[in-house]
């Protein structure tokens, strides 16, 4: 699952975005509400953490302006009074919690949310014959299971979000490794070796593709 997280402390979107990554749940920090929309316009997403009170704005009305294709969106506010909360729900959020909140259930909220019928994004993102779950993280390759690391999943992930177009290495290195995280030069290209023998063991030869000096990508046909 990835998720859009906007929140204008940095200290607390950096805890967050670390336990959720302990529990599967890869996310991107947008401050402000510009940064969100920004974000937005290159990137899908699973579902929406959202503050209230941002630097540029109130969370509320930027809800308000949202598509109706967009993903599922889980308020996360300080503003406790049941006034706020009706608001916050009646404004279109899909579910709203008070912080402070436990990071075990902000991530049991979120994959609720993905379980709902009729939620705007697909669960299953395909390439051909690739598949992957954005619930359960499961990869598979002509309904066979490829076994991947936290991190190769999150690579194919990446990629299958934006199966057909390349991404460049450093929109991947930007969201698979925190600013405090040690990355050495070669990290991603080891990375990318060990999806490629992962998925050639299942039988998907010639999909994820190197695109020298630039970035990575697996076809939109893939098969």
């Amino acid at each position: 699952m990835r998720v859009l997280l906007i929140e204008d402390n940095a200290d607390f979107a950096s805890l967050l975005a670390e336990g959720l990554a302990k529990r599967s749940i890869s996310s991107e920090h947008a401050e402000t509400l510009r940064d969100a929309d920004l974000f937005f316009a290159s990137n899908a997403y699973d579902a929406v953490i959202l503050d209230l009170g941002l630097p540029d704005g109130d969370g509320v009305d930027w809800l308000n302006a949202l598509p109706e294709n967009r993903p599922p969106v889980l308020i996360l506010s300080a503003r406790g009074a049941l006034t706020e909360r009706v608001l916050g729900l009646d404004s279109g959020a899909d579910d709203y919690l008070v912080k402070p909140a436990e990071v075990d259930e902000i991530a049991a909220r979120l994959r609720a949310l993905l379980r709902r019928p009729g939620s705007r994004d697909p669960v299953i993102l395909s390439a051909g014959a690739l598949t992957y779950d954005t619930v359960s993280r499961e990869v598979k390759y002509d309904n066979q299971p490829v076994p991947l690391g936290r991190k190769e999943t999150e690579f194919l992930e990446l990629l299958m979000r934006r199966a057909g177009k390349v991404a460049p290495r450093e929109s991947i290195e930007s969201v698979l490794y925190g600013l405090d995280e040690a990355v050495t030069p070669n990290a991603l290209e080891a990375l990318a070796s060990r999806v490629r023998r992962r998925l050639a063991e299942a039988g998907a030869d010639n999909i994820l593709h190197t695109v020298r000096g630039v970035g990575y990508f697996i076809k939109g046909d893939a098969a």
